[in-house]
Formats: structure tokens, C-alpha cells, sequence
């Protein structure tokens, strides 16, 4: 029989009122409301930057792969022809091998290089072509970038997002006149479904224009991209430009896993395409954006640290007041013979059943108020700031058994020092103490 841990269970079962009790209840509460806090903060933290991504990642993909000269979204987009040899066998390219530098606390050591893999491969490949416009209705006019899609275009995403109308139909042979406009600019320009419009594009110093009818409305949230982007018949951009059915502005990559997108772009870059050509992740090329986003990573780790803290401190005042309160305890165990680091043992023990209590209740808290978030969606944001109406959760299991595991673990590595004051306890005092 552990003898420690059997003398804990009794002293956390024993019903003795005192002004102890009172501060194991103020540690049990530390505990769940950090637990609670940090399940909350993680959650939210995820779903933010994960609904983000999503929202880009659906529109753009996640490499972009255009000619070397090619400008970003600008009228001196160079065509790239369309057969290529990684077209579109591309996304059948699974796990890929990369190496890279041992990173420890954030530190890169470039004299220890790392053999790793992806966690997947490429899911999909499509192709595109922009121009921007000016859209003329009877009482406004608004500058636009249109995006030209073809019949490989991947709807999964832009479905979710399209709040009227339906997506546009590409597999006729005839070019379709078909748009889709985001919400915003519908509202400015007071379009509605069916509504008959049309587009002025600069062709050799002249206005070209092009009549259009509106298809579907759209909206991400993403101010940037909703206020400037419409999409066509990738055919309207080739005609527009003078381009033949082969040529396109560049083409779209979508990805299995987010975190592959530096090696596989490399991987891209270097292993599998021509030297005409040139593969640039879409995170460089919203650079902001996604600085923004690791931002907060920063937030995320600096409020569990504060929440541990908070842990820790009230886990050490109510560990020495235990052991005041148990120094008659201590003295007649210590007179029996008990090791001073077995008694210490005992209220370590009794520390991590205030723990385990505290972590149960914070776990149930946190995880019942992101279910009600998930469901209700009662916390509101402004999307013109967040880009999101609503404040976004995704549970990660892993990250939550995690939180409990370090929280448990790190809470009493640092409830080892104040459980050396036993060691200063006399036997003779300790029993003569009343």
C-alpha cells in the first residue's frame, strides 16, 4: 500500500471545518477559472485564425503559380500557357519529403537540419485569369477586379459563402455572360439577381465594354476581397485580353494541410515546375493579414502563462497553509519514522486531488460555453474590424488533454518548494504545537 497517498485521500476526505477548507475552495476555484479561461481563449484563438484561413484560402487556394513577371492583380498579367505537364496531375502528389532547421523556443539552429514530411499533399488545381473593370449601373459606377474561372474552378468553399443566386455554369460550349458580384458592391451599385449591367475594361488606350447579368452575390467578411472581386467565364478575360483558349493568367493550388504550405510551395517551385514559371504561397502574398493572425499566437500563449500563474500562486498559498494547519500531523509522523520527503509527499498527493477537482470543473465550464457559443453564437463581432460576424470556436482535443496534462504537471513541480517548509518542522515542537 502507498502510505502517502492513503494518508492524502484521508486527509482530503476528513469533514474538519476549518479556515483551511475555505482556502481549498479558493484554490479549486483558481483552478477551473484558469482551465476555463484558457479552454475558452484556445478555442476561440483556433476557430478565429482557422475561419480566416478558410475564407482566403477559399477564394485564392493556397499557391499561386503564374509567370516569373507576372504582377499581382494588375493589367500586365503575362499569359502562361495551359499545358504544362503538372496540369493537372498535379494533385495527385501525396506526402513530400522537406528538411529543415531545429527550431527550440523559436530559435533556428542552422547547423542541425531536420528530415521531415507534410502531413499531406495537393488536393486540387485550378486555373485563372484577372482584370480589373469599372462597373457602370443606371446611378453608380465602381472599380472591380474580375476574376475569370473555368470549368475546374472548385465550388466547395465560395458555396458557403454565396448568400443569393446560384454558382455560374461553365461546361457550356457557348461563353457564358454570367457574374457574380460580392454583397457590398451589389448594395453600392443597388443590383439585384437578374439585374442586366455592364463592365468598361481599358483595351490598347480604349473602353471596351462588356455586358454582364448577375448570377450570384457573394460574401466572405474579407473587406479586401469583397469590395474589389467579381467572377466570369475565365473565356471573357482570354477574349478581353486577346489571349487564345490555352493561355490563362496563372493557375491555383489547393492544399491538404495549411502548415504545408512552405514546403510544398518550395517543392513546387523548385522540383516540379519550369523555370518560366514561378510559385509564390498566398500567405506572402497577404502578408498582413496573416501577421496579424500570428499575433495572435502571442495573445494565446501570454494569457495561459497568466492563467497558469494565477494556478500556481493560489496552489502554493493553500499548500502552506495545509501544512501549518497539519504540523501536530507532521511532528508525530516524523516521530514514527517518515522520511521528510514522504511527508511532503502526502501533501503533494493532496495538492493534485485540489488540482484534479479544479481542472474537472474548468473543463466542464470551458468546454459547455464553447458548445453554447458554437451553437448560439451569442458573442457578436464587428466584421469590418474581425472579418468575422461572430466569434469562432474549434475544439482541439489534443491542445485541451494538453493544457490539463501541463497545467497538472507544471502546478506541482513548482508546489515542491513549498513543501520543503516540512523539513523545517521539529518533531518535539510539532507535537507539543496545539
Amino acid at each position: 500500500m502507498n502510505l502517502e497517498y492513503f494518508i492524502a485521500t484521508r486527509v482530503a476526505q476528513s469533514g474538519k471545518q476549518s479556515f483551511s477548507r475555505l482556502i481549498i475552495r479558493i484554490a479549486i476555484v483558481a483552478i477551473a477559472l484558469s482551465m476555463t479561461v484558457m479552454v475558452v481563449a484556445t478555442s476561440l484563438i483556433r476557430g478565429f485564425k482557422s475561419e480566416i484561413s478558410n475564407k482566403i484560402f477559399g477564394f485564392w487556394g493556397h499557391v499561386h503559380i503564374s509567370d516569373t513577371s507576372t504582377a499581382t492583380l494588375t493589367n500586365d498579367e503575362i499569359p502562361v500557357n495551359i499545358n504544362q505537364d503538372f496540369y493537372p496531375s498535379i494533385d495527385t502528389i501525396g506526402k513530400v519529403p522537406y528538411r529543415e532547421f531545429k527550431t527550440i523556443f523559436g530559435k533556428e539552429y542552422e547547423d542541425w537540419i531536420v528530415e521531415k514530411e507534410t502531413n499531406g499533399g495537393i488536393r486540387h488545381i485550378q486555373v485563372y485569369a484577372n482584370k480589373p473593370g469599372i462597373i457602370k449601373s443606371k446611378k453608380d459606377i465602381e472599380g472591380i477586379i474580375v476574376k475569370g474561372i473555368g470549368k475546374d474552378f472548385d465550388w466547395q468553399y465560395l458555396k458557403e459563402f454565396l448568400k443569393e443566386g446560384e454558382p455560374l455554369n461553365l461546361q457550356d460550349s457557348t461563353m457564358s455572360k454570367d457574374i457574380i458580384l460580392s454583397e457590398h458592391t451589389a448594395t453600392r451599385l443597388n443590383l439585384k439577381i437578374g439585374d442586366s449591367f455592364i463592365i468598361y475594361f481599358v483595351k490598347k488606350e480604349s473602353q471596351t465594354p462588356r455586358k454582364f447579368k448577375l448570377k450570384g452575390i457573394y460574401r466572405t467578411g474579407l473587406a479586401e476581397y469583397d469590395k474589389v472581386i467579381a467572377l466570369v467565364d475565365i473565356r471573357q478575360i482570354q477574349k478581353l485580353r486577346g489571349w487564345s483558349e490555352d493561355e490563362v493568367g496563372g493557375f491555383e493550388v489547393f492544399l491538404d494541410d495549411i502548415n504545408d504550405m512552405e514546403p510544398l510551395t518550395e517543392h513546387i517551385y523548385l522540383d516540379i515546375l519550369p523555370a518560366s514559371l514561378y510559385a509564390q504561397s498566398i500567405k506572402d502574398k497577404n502578408r498582413s493579414i496573416f501577421d496579424w493572425l500570428e499575433l495572435t499566437n502571442t495573445n494565446e500563449r501570454v494569457l495561459i502563462a497568466l492563467m497558469l500563474l494565477v494556478a500556481i500562486i493560489n496552489m502554493m498559498t493553500a499548500l502552506l497553509i495545509l501544512i501549518l494547519e497539519r504540523t501536530n500531523m507532521i511532528g508525530i509522523l516524523k516521530a514514527l519514522g517518515q522520511s521528510n520527503w514522504n511527508i511532503r509527499k502526502i501533501f503533494l498527493y493532496y495538492a493534485a486531488y485540489i488540482i484534479g477537482i479544479g481542472l474537472l470543473w474548468g473543463n466542464s465550464i470551458g468546454l459547455l460555453l464553447c458548445y453554447l457559443q458554437d451553437k448560439f453564437k451569442f458573442i457578436k463581432l464587428s466584421e469590418e474590424d474581425y472579418y468575422l460576424s461572430y466569434a469562432p470556436i474549434e475544439i482541439n482535443w489534443w491542445v485541451i488533454i494538453a493544457l490539463n496534462l501541463g497545467t497538472l504537471l507544471i502546478t506541482i513541480l513548482f508546489l515542491i518548494i513549498p513543501s520543503y517548509l516540512v523539513t523545517r518542522i521539529s518533531p518535539v515542537k510539532a507535537i507539543r504545537f496545539k
